[in-house]
C-alpha cells in the first residue's frame, strides 16, 4: 500500500505536528505499507525522519502553508501526481488556518479525494459540537459563535464525506451519528506514542518537577499553576521547580513572554520553550507530576498518553474530555477545579506530600497507556483500508458499525 498522509510535521509548529510525527513513525513499519507520502506544511528546517527503525520508504512532498488560500489546490495536485492508494487526513478543525475561508477550504480536500477513488480516512481530534468557541480564542461575541456553528455544521459535512471518520473519543462518535446520521464514524483511540520500558518510578535528586507541556494562552493558562506552587511553597518545605515546556498557541502570539515578565520574581521557574522530539522524553522522566491547567478540553490529550506511557501522576480538572479520557481509557489523577489555584495547590500537595500515591497513579497510567500503543492503532487504520478497498470493490456503501461487528482488529 502506497500511502498519503496529509499533516503537519516536525519542525512544524502547527498543531498536530507531533501526532504526525507518531503516525508516520508507527505506519513506516506496518509490513503492508510499502511507501508513505508525507504531504506537509513548509518549514525552514528539514523535517525529522531520524527513526532508528528500519521501515519503509518515506517521500516527504512540503506543499502547504498554514493560512495559504491556496492549500486546497497545493494539495490536490499532489495527491493527483503521486498517485497513492490510500489517504489518511490528520484534522482538526483549524488545521490548516484560523482565518475562516483558509480553514475551510483545507477542510474539503477529503471530499476530493473521496470524489477520485481514493480509499480515504479523517482522523478528526476535535468536533465543533465540543468546542468552546470562547475559550479556544475563536471568539467571544454570542452572534459569531452562531455563525461559527453553522459554518462549523458545513465543514463537518465536508470531512464526513470520508470513507472513514475516524475520532479519538465514544462520544465524539455518538454526537456524528445522531446528529449528522453518519454510518462512516470509527472510533480509534488516540494512542500512546511511546511504549517504554517501565520506570522504577523514583524521582531523580534535586526539586520535585511539576510540568505543564503544549501550547499555552487560550484555554491552557499558566497562572493558575504558577500561583497554586507559590500557595505550596509558603505553607510547606517542598522543593519544587516548575517547568513550562512548549510555545504559544497561534492565537494567543506573545502569551508566554508576558508571563515570563509578570512573574519574573518567582523562583525555579523555567520556560523551554519548544521542545523537539528528542528532548521530550527527558522532560517527562525528570518531572514528578504533569499538570493540565484547561479551563476547557478540545479532544484527546496526548500530553495525557505521552504522561501515562513515561509513569507520570498526573493532575487535572474534571472537564469535558479529559474526564471522558480518564473514565474510559484506565487512566487515574488528582483531579481539581479548573477556577480555583489553591485546589489545584491541595491536588499538587496530596502528589508531591505522599511519595506512594505518586507511585500509585504512575503506575496506574503506565498501564493504562501501554494497553494502546501506536502500533496497535496505526494497525487498526490499515485494518480499515483495506475493507473500503473491498466496499468499493464490490460497490458497497460502507458501515461502519456493521464492519466492527463482523471484524475483530
Amino acid at each position: 500500500m502506497k500511502l498519503a498522509i496529509v499533516t503537519a510535521y516536525p519542525p512544524s509548529k502547527v498543531t498536530l505536528n507531533e501526532y504526525g510525527y507518531h503516525l508516520v513513525k508507527h505506519f513506516r513499519l506496518q509490513k503492508e505499507v510499502t511507501e508513505i507520502i508525507l504531504i506537509t506544511d513548509k518549514t525552514k528546517g528539514e523535517k525529522d525522519l531520524n527513526f532508528n527503525e528500519k521501515g519503509c520508504k518515506i517521500t516527504v512532498k512540503e506543499c502547504w502553508n498554514f493560512n495559504d488560500y491556496t492549500n486546497l489546490i497545493k494539495v490536490n495536485k499532489v495527491i493527483s501526481g503521486t498517485k497513492p492508494d490510500a489517504v489518511l487526513f490528520n484534522l482538526q478543525f483549524l488545521k490548516f488556518g484560523d482565518k475562516k475561508i483558509p480553514a475551510a477550504l483545507g477542510l474539503m480536500l477529503p471530499l476530493l479525494c473521496k470524489m477520485k477513488g481514493i480509499p480515504t480516512i479523517s482522523l478528526l481530534h476535535n468536533i465543533m459540537e465540543q468546542v468552546d468557541l470562547n475559550n479556544a480564542g475563536i471568539t467571544s461575541n454570542k452572534f459569531l459563535q452562531k455563525i461559527y456553528r453553522c459554518i462549523g455544521n458545513l465543514l463537518t459535512k465536508f470531512v464526513l464525506a470520508s470513507d472513514i471518520v475516524a475520532v479519538t473519543i465514544g462520544k465524539y462518535q455518538t454526537i456524528l451519528e445522531n446528529k449528522y446520521q453518519s454510518r462512516n464514524v470509527a472510533l480509534i483511540p488516540h494512542g500512546s506514542f511511546e511504549t517504554p520500558s517501565e520506570p522504577d518510578y523514583t524521582l531523580p535528586a534535586g526539586p520535585k518537577k511539576i510540568l505543564a507541556f503544549g501550547k499555552f494562552g487560550t484555554y491552557k493558562k499558566v497562572e493558575i499553576l504558577i500561583e497554586a506552587v507559590e500557595m505550596i511553597r509558603k505553607r510547606s518545605k517542598q522543593d519544587i521547580e516548575i517547568v513550562i515546556a512548549g510555545t504559544d498557541s497561534p492565537n494567543t502570539p506573545g502569551y508566554l513572554n508576558n508571563v515570563k515578565k509578570i512573574y519574573a520574581h518567582v523562583k525555579q521557574l523555567c520556560f523551554t520553550g519548544y521542545v523537539e522530539e528528542a528532548k521530550v522524553a527527558t522532560i517527562f522522566e525528570e518531572s514528578a507530576v504533569v499538570v493540565f491547567p484547561y479551563t476547557s478540553t478540545t479532544g484527546s490529550s496526548g500530553v495525557l498518553n505521552q504522561a501515562g506511557s513515561y509513569g507520570k501522576a498526573v493532575v487535572l480538572p474534571d472537564l469535558g474530555d479529559l474526564g471522558t479520557l480518564i473514565k474510559e481509557e484506565g487512566y487515574k489523577g488528582e483531579f481539581f477545579n479548573a477556577n480555583s489555584a489553591s485546589s489545584l495547590a491541595d491536588a499538587l500537595e496530596n502528589i508531591l506530600v505522599h511519595d506512594s500515591y505518586r507511585e500509585y497513579l504512575a503506575k496506574a497510567n503506565y498501564r493504562a497507556a501501554n494497553l494502546l500503543p501506536m502500533s496497535k492503532i496505526t494497525k487498526k487504520y490499515i485494518e480499515y483500508f483495506k475493507v473500503i478497498q473491498v466496499a468499493k470493490s464490490k460497490g458497497f456503501t460502507l458501515d461502519v458499525p456493521l464492519v466492527e461487528k463482523n471484524i475483530v482488529f
